[in-house]
């Protein structure tokens, strides 16, 4: 198969979807790649390593495009790429398909076969492409918290951890996911005081044994986020439903009872976001201010860690990317059910439920079209 890893346009996104030690191993499986100039340089990779993984460097998106059976992408395709899209093409990327209507209807008309890092799923639930992204991103939203809590940033000037005499910053974790998990031992580790929310009492259970003493573990439901967040420095939304809008679970009658220069840090915005407030930001405008409270949403946090990020990346969706290019897309996922649940758009057909309900389009069962 011909591979296209293309750089990413996203407004500062630095990462890049395949490595090349990636590259290597996809040339050596029999494909060929083809990898568009400086798509590495953001994450610290050359071009020069690529061509000697075996890639061959292409000038511009448009020609990588129009020659590759499978594109990848760190991030989702954007307007100005709908139209090079073709029939057929295989697009393999972050797509979060349910907060974004025009780049949906942007796929369906373009006819590819659209699979989704992110509802690829195991059988336990767990989804491994989101995995490492999540991991960076949990511990990641803890770092711009304390930063944004300092009184240069719009913050009531708390250091999260305190000092010996001065009580440290409350920190609320809204879901006990990998997100949720990873920035609530980040918070811990700096001595703040940490609550945990999750629904799942099973999964309480587990964190309330493996979490640091202060770490409080509690049932998420409206009256305990409400209750919280009044006394909360940094509220961390950390919800997932796969595939899915993110609830809005901290709403603007909220806002008014918690502090002035308290920090929201809204990592499902890729989701459409968990506070009633949120909207996407970037990394070069990353915050704004609602009644005295400070939001950072950036949409695609792990890009300021590039490097990081792009070697966790490739770690976990190379296996997968090896397979589809190995068998194609109807064999890998006849093969594959974890490959299945990523189908999001195929042959102008939504193929994954919550996609479709997002919207009130119609939902085709991916079984129906690999019978086909």
């Amino acid at each position: 198969m011909i591979v296209g890893i293309l750089k990413e346009i996203k407004s500062e996104e630095n990462r890049v979807c395949m490595t090349p030690a990636g590259v290597e191993v996809m040339v050596k499986s029999g494909h060929e790649v083809l990898v568009e100039k400086n798509a590495g340089a953001g994450s610290g990779f050359a071009d020069d390593a690529y061509a000697g993984a075996g890639a061959r460097m292409v000038d511009t998106p448009q020609k990588i495009y129009a020659s590759a059976e499978m594109v990848m992408h760190v991030k989702e395709p954007l307007p100005p790429e709908y139209d090079l899209i073709r029939e057929g093409q295989i697009v393999f990327t972050y797509l979060h398909l349910a907060a974004d209507e025009p780049q949906t209807r942007a796929l369906i008309k373009s006819k590819a076969v659209c699979i989704a890092y992110e509802t690829i799923q195991k059988a336990d639930g767990s989804l491994p492409l989101l995995t490492p992204m999540s991991e960076v991103a949990g511990r990641m939203a803890i770092q711009e918290g304390a930063k944004y809590l300092e009184m240069t940033q719009g913050g009531h000037g708390i250091l999260l951890g305190g000092v010996p005499g001065v009580e440290p910053a409350t920190v609320v974790v809204i879901g006990g996911g990998v997100v949720g998990v990873n920035a609530a031992k980040m918070a811990c580790g700096l001595g703040a005081k940490v609550y945990l929310l999750d629904m799942n009492l099973d999964r309480l259970r587990y964190l309330s044994d493996v979490m640091p003493a202060n770490c409080f573990t509690l049932m998420s439901s409206p009256a305990t986020i409400r209750k919280l967040v009044t006394k909360a420095d940094v509220v961390i939304g950390a919800v997932l439903i796969p595939g899915a809008k993110a609830p809005k679970l901290v709403t603007r009658d909220m806002l008014a009872t918690m502090k002035n220069g308290s920090v929201l840090v809204d990592v499902a915005i890729d989701q459409g976001g968990c506070f009633e407030t949120s909207r996407a930001t970037t990394h070069n405008d990353p915050t704004f201010v609602i009644d005295g409270v400070v939001h950072y949403c950036v949409a695609n946090m792990p890009g300021a860690v590039a490097k990081t990020s792009t070697l966790a990346l490739t770690n976990a969706t190379l296996p997968y990317a090896l397979q589809i290019a190995n068998q194609g897309w109807k064999g890998a996922m006849q093969a594959n059910e974890e490959i299945k649940k990523g189908a999001n758009v195929i042959d102008g057909k939504i193929t994954y439920k919550a996609v479709a309900e997002a919207f009130g389009l119609i939902y085709t069962p991916i079984d129906e079209l690999l019978t086909l």
